[in-house]
Parts: C-alpha cells; structure tokens; sequence
C-alpha cells in the first residue's frame, strides 16, 4: 500500500505549513484568543481563499472534492499550531453532516456558504449526564404541523457561541437513552427560543451553553430521518474522530519538536541536559508514542469512509485510546522535561498539553474507547 502523498497533497500541505509558519507563531495565538470572536476572522479568511473549507465536499455542490486524507493533512497543521478558528466544528464536523445526511436542496443553499466561510456551524449534541453515549438525548422534537418544536439544552458546544446554524440532535420519539427516535435538525443560531451563554475552554478555544425554549424548526431543516437519526450521528463522529487524531498528532509533533530543541540549549552542570542518558531515553519514549500516533491515525483515516459500521468503529476506538495514552505521555514528559517554565501560561508546551487532554475527553477519552473495542473484541478479530 502506498502511503506516499499525492503531488497535490503534498503541495496543500507545503502551502498550509507556510501560511501558518508566517503567521501563527505563539504570540500571534495570544493575540487571536484576546480578540472578541476568540479566534482570528483574517485566518479565517485566508482558509476560505485556499479552499479548505470547501476541501471536503463535492465538486457537484461546490467544494473541492477532496477526502479524508486532506483532512487530516489540514488538521495535522493546524494541530502543530494549536490554531483557534473552528474549522473542525464547520468543515469536519457541520460539513460531514451536510455531506451524508442533506438533501440536495440543504446541500445547494449551505455547502457554497461554508465552502466561501461566511456560515459557520457548530454540533450541540453533549446534555447534562450523557457523557459520551451519543443516543443519551433528552432535547425533544415534537411534531408541529410540518415542522418540529425543539425544547432542552445542550452543553460544551464547541464554537457553540459564534456559529450561524447548529446542528442538534433531538428525540422525536422513545426514551432518554433509545437508539431510535433521534432526530438531526438545522437550527438558525437566532432563531427564536435560541439563548446561547459563550466561554473560553481550558484549551483556550471557544465554547458555549445553549438552551432551546420552544424552538420552531420547518421540515426543510431536518437532516435525513427525524426518527432514526444515530446512525448519521455515528458516521459524522467517526469521520470526526480521525480528524481530531490527525490534529493531536499536529500537537504532539510539536510537542516533541519543542523539547527535543529544549534539551540541546539548557545547561546544567556545564553541559546540555540534552547529554543525560535518561533524558534522551524519555524524549525517545515521546518520539515512539509520537509515530505510534501517526501511524493509528493513518489507519483510522483509511477507515474513515468505511461503510462497514463495525469495522469503522473498531479502528475509531483504537485509535483514539492510542491518541488518548499517547497524547498524555508525550505531553506530561514535554512539560517534565522543560522544568518550571513548562508550566507557566507564557510558554506554549504547556498549552499543547491542555489541546492534547482536550482532544482525549472529546467523544470519549481512551479508557471509554478501550472498554468499548473490548467490547466489539479488540481490533483483529479472527
């Protein structure tokens, strides 16, 4: 199998890497996160007019047509610069949801809009107690004429406060914790009934609580079936999942990058503390931990288009408790390696390590993804 990228992978990454190199160094991040959005509208622009928001979809709905692969090219750099704007939660995300759950016309009157970054998106899927089961929805949708009245709230919605349509997930029908009766909706982030109260997250992105109170939503906004919409829900995650392996490996990179650099220019005793056996020994544990990464996320990102549902699950749940245990190793050591200053909000190894645990807990951290591949009996199954 080829692993090799393609001549026009390779020069969307060369560019990617070049446009953030020149622009996204730490203090510029600083100055982003301080601005009233929480992440830089002019980044936000030069993605749009690189075509990376309209990377994913279909050339036929006016995207690029390109696949998991430049997916995860795109999110390893933006990893490795603990960028703020919220590509995931439109692109990855919002647009996943457009791609395989939208009719042509949701497709034709919102895919051109993310594709030129003029709408944003944002999922609101996490309640109070769901954790991580995905078909914990307590939100309801109930029947009104064509459309559906949504009431409830939603928690930790990333880039919840700044998106113009959510996607939520609501029970049409069934119990708390069914598998069925969960619907998808597109709702207009100031429609009527919509409270939305924004934060900064430990990782310094943007997050947000919203309540829905009463919320009329036309038929024209449901995604795919309104009483079994899990299924979508399961895929759109899936997809999401390699992206955020991608992204951590982006983060743990560099990570290792700033460490080793670390190790060759601080003194101790006269000499580099690079010179230390056990020093080297730790920064080589970071580098396999690193490659090990790399290589799950491949074949997570290989599976990520998988029809076949199990097979599909088996590789998202290992690599995610591979990016979870590798993520905080490569992160705890970086810190520990760097001293005092590892720990201070000055220096950006500390904030790698905040992404990296915020990226484990999101759809569930490596021990819920371990217990779950044992469940479905480990990744090869004879």
């Amino acid at each position: 199998m080829d692993f090799d990228l393609t001549e026009e992978q390779s020069i969307l990454k060369d560019s990617l890497d070049r446009l953030l190199a020149d622009n996204y160094g730490f203090e510029e991040r600083k100055r982003f996160m301080a601005s009233p959005e929480g992440w830089s509208t002019e980044m936000w622009g030069r993605y749009a007019e690189m075509g990376l928001m309209a990377l994913p979809f279909a050339e036929d709905d006016g995207g690029i047509g390109g696949g998991p692969v430049e997916t995860m090219i795109v999110m390893e750099a933006l990893g490795k610069v603990l960028a703020l704007e919220p590509y995931f939660t439109t692109t990855v995300l919002g647009g996943a949801f457009l791609r395989l759950g939208g009719n042509d016309a949701q497709r034709a009157e919102i895919i051109p809009q993310v594709a030129e970054g003029s709408r944003k998106l944002a999922f609101a899927q996490l309640e109070r107690g769901s954790r991580y089961d995905l078909n914990h929805v307590e939100t309801t949708a109930t029947k009104d004429g064509g459309g559906f009245v949504l009431s409830g709230a939603k928690g930790v919605v990333l880039h919840g406060d700044s998106a113009d349509t959510l996607v939520v997930t609501a029970r049409t029908a069934g119990a708390s914790r069914d598998a069925g009766g969960i619907g998808v909706f597109l709702v207009d982030a100031d429609a009527a009934g919509v409270s939305r109260r924004g934060y900064v997250m430990q990782d310094g992105l943007r997050g947000a609580e919203i309540a829905f109170d009463k919320v009329k939503v036309p038929a024209e906004a449901v995604l795919g079936d309104p009483e079994n919409g899990l299924p979508l829900v399961e895929k759109v995650i899936d997809q999401a999942i390699a992206a955020l392996c991608a992204e951590a490996v982006g983060a743990m990179s560099a990570m290792h990058g700033l460490t080793v650099d670390y190790l060759k220019v601080r003194k101790q005793f006269g000499v580099p503390i690079g010179a230390f056996q056990v020093l080297q020994h730790k920064a080589v544990d970071m580098y396999v931990a690193l490659e090990q990464a790399r290589s799950i996320t491949l074949y997570a990102t290989m599976m990520a288009d998988s029809d076949d549902r199990q097979e599909r699950a088996r590789a998202m749940h290992a690599a995610k408790t591979e990016i979870g245990r590798g993520g905080r190793l490569v992160g705890e050591n970086a810190v520990q390696l760097h001293g005092g200053v590892g720990m201070t909000m000055e220096y950006a190894v500390g904030h790698y390590l905040k992404r990296a645990a915020m990226i484990d807990l999101t759809f569930g951290d490596s021990d819920h993804h371990l217990r779950a591949l044992a469940e479905l009996g480990g990744l090869a199954v004879a």
